[in-house]
């Protein structure tokens, strides 16, 4: 890559120019200690952290033909908030480290900045960056630790659901799937290889997904909401629908009954991740909190963790990361088969 006085590589810079430009585009935060020291200092309303950790490296998690630095932030800051979210927290802090190759432009790396502070002020206002790592690598890594309060309650996990609750949704089902669906389909070659994407000339709905693929825009605020409407389980939807809910089943000892006549019309609904959607149990009496609307129940453990329409599931689920095949192509996430 050829050097450019107004857009250097990293390897032309130092790594404190680097995090300066970084650090100047975060914003301030509101840790007692933030980015400058070895550590930050980050207050603990009612002395429990709820934290989290997930790495986007390219290549599985992103192209950047597709990519811009901005979605990439945004995106690693998304998928942690609704971790946090899922656990009825409410998110107060990220972590972030970069491993960047020498030939990265600093253009990219402060696109990272901003969209990950534009990502905390409009999921999560209050939270923000303060602090992480930087490093060289030779594959584009993104690695992200998500900090919550619970602010007094309990959390809500996965292992809570009980016989005769409503199972409900909150966030789209499918949509970021067709998304991923639109970048093979339209923006890559033959072998899988990723061709520059734009936007110009795609039907709405296909645009609005290929969005939603590289910006998800979780529910966060539904997490609290859930955890004081007296929601029972719950968990973030990153790997599809149908392998979290039986996450959940399997958490629980029991059995989730979905209706597809209530999750819409789109086949993804079922097997496709990274909407980061948040899946729920509430007890049958209880009002769903705003956001959720009822996608099935919960049933007696029978012979497959998760039946729809009343038949044990059999089709196509999510992501799982060791059961890819296909040496790293993103769209194998919908191509496993679940058990029973």
């Amino acid at each position: 890559m050829t050097s450019d006085a107004a857009d250097p590589t990293v390897a032309e810079l130092s790594e404190g120019e680097i995090l300066r430009r970084i650090l100047e585009r975060l914003g301030q935060g509101t840790a007692p200690v933030g980015p400058g020291d070895d550590a930050a200092v980050i207050d603990a309303p009612d002395a429990r952290v709820v934290a989290t950790v997930d790495t986007l490296v390219e290549g599985p998690d992103f192209r950047q033909a597709w990519t811009s630095g901005f979605d990439l932030g945004w995106k690693a800051a998304a998928v942690n908030l609704a971790d946090v979210a899922a656990m009825g927290a409410r998110p107060t802090a990220l972590l972030v480290a970069l491993a960047l190759p020498e030939h990265t432009r600093i253009s990219f790396v402060v696109a990272v900045a901003d969209g990950l502070r534009a990502a905390c002020a409009e999921l999560a206002p209050g939270c923000a960056v303060e602090g992480g790592d930087l490093t060289v690598s030779r594959t584009l890594t993104v690695a992200v630790t998500a900090l919550g309060s619970l602010d007094g309650r309990a959390p809500v996990l996965r292992s809570g659901a009980r016989v005769g609750d409503v199972v409900a949704l909150a966030g789209d089902a499918g949509v970021a799937a067709r998304g991923l669906d639109v970048l093979f389909e339209r923006f890559a070659d033959p072998d899988g290889t990723a061709l520059p994407y734009s936007s110009e000339g795609l039907a709405e709905l296909d645009r609005v997904a290929v969005e939603r693929q590289l910006r998800p825009v979780p529910p966060i605020g539904a997490g609290v909401g859930a955890s004081l409407g007296g929601a029972t389980a719950m968990m973030d939807v990153s790997d599809g629908l149908a392998l979290d809910a039986s996450r959940i089943a399997d958490a629980s000892g029991v059995t989730v009954a979905l209706e597809t006549a209530l999750l819409g019309t789109d086949p993804r609904a079922l097997s496709g991740g990274e909407d980061h959607a948040l899946l729920a149990t509430f007890p049958s009496a209880t009002a769903l909190p705003a956001g959720f609307r009822p996608i099935g129940s919960v049933v007696a453990r029978g012979a497959a963790a998760l039946t729809v329409d009343g038949a044990p599931y059999r089709g196509r689920t999510g992501w799982d990361p060791y059961r890819d095949t296909s040496g790293g192509d993103a769209r194998s996430a919908h191509q496993s088969v679940v058990s029973p």
